[in-house]
């Protein structure tokens, strides 16, 4: 078996550096996600994260990028025979992530971020980390197709419709504006109406 390979310090720098950013995230949120508060935060000299990251928008895609590895983990069902109950707990697995990391899922999918600084922070990486994440409902919904409770269809077109219910049901709720007394049980007629839809 080969030795394991040793972090450098730089690695171990930047890991650190994102550490940090997310601890600022979640404190302060994304317009408080600076490059001076990051430092502050990690005990180094600005320069430090500009010479690791280029830029104030290079490290907040760093920070997103761990965003959605959490998200594709969070949805990634254990193996199970039951593909509707499969797909109920990649569904409420989302709303989880979401509810339980409000501050990286607004930086993920914009929500209050100006269209240049949306631009600016979409890395090729944060970009391939967001559609693996993607995938892996894709990935679910094949499965459900297969089994035959979603009818035949191109997979990613019924989880893109999946995700833009849920992703609204969800932004809704996070935006306290939700108009029911019971916000898990209208989440629930939410993937249930889903799956019937898509059935």
């Amino acid at each position: 078996m080969a030795e394991p390979t040793q972090r450098t310090p730089s690695r171990d720098l930047e890991g650190a550096l994102v550490d940090a950013a997310e601890r600022v995230l979640v404190r302060d949120g994304l317009r408080g996600l600076t490059v001076r508060a990051v430092a502050t935060e990690a005990g180094v000299a600005p320069m430090g994260v500009y010479n690791r990251f280029g830029s104030k928008h290079g490290l907040v895609a760093a920070v997103l990028v761990r965003g959605f590895d959490g998200l594709a983990a969070s949805i990634r069902t254990a193996d199970g025979p039951d593909a509707v109950e499969r797909l109920r707990v990649c569904g409420r697995s989302y709303r989880r992530f979401a509810l339980a990391n409000p501050q990286h899922y607004e930086g993920m999918f914009g929500t209050g971020v100006s269209p240049a600084d949306r631009a600016a922070t979409t890395t090729d990486e944060l970009a391939r980390h967001a559609t693996a994440a993607f995938d892996v409902l894709v990935a679910e919904v094949s499965r459900a197709m297969d089994a035959g409770v979603l009818r035949k269809d191109d997979p990613a077109e019924a989880a893109q419709v999946i995700w833009s219910a849920v992703h609204g049901a969800v932004a809704v709720e996070l935006a306290g504006v939700i108009q029911v007394a019971d916000r898990e049980a209208s989440y629930e007629r939410l993937l249930a109406a889903l799956i019937a839809g898509l059935g």
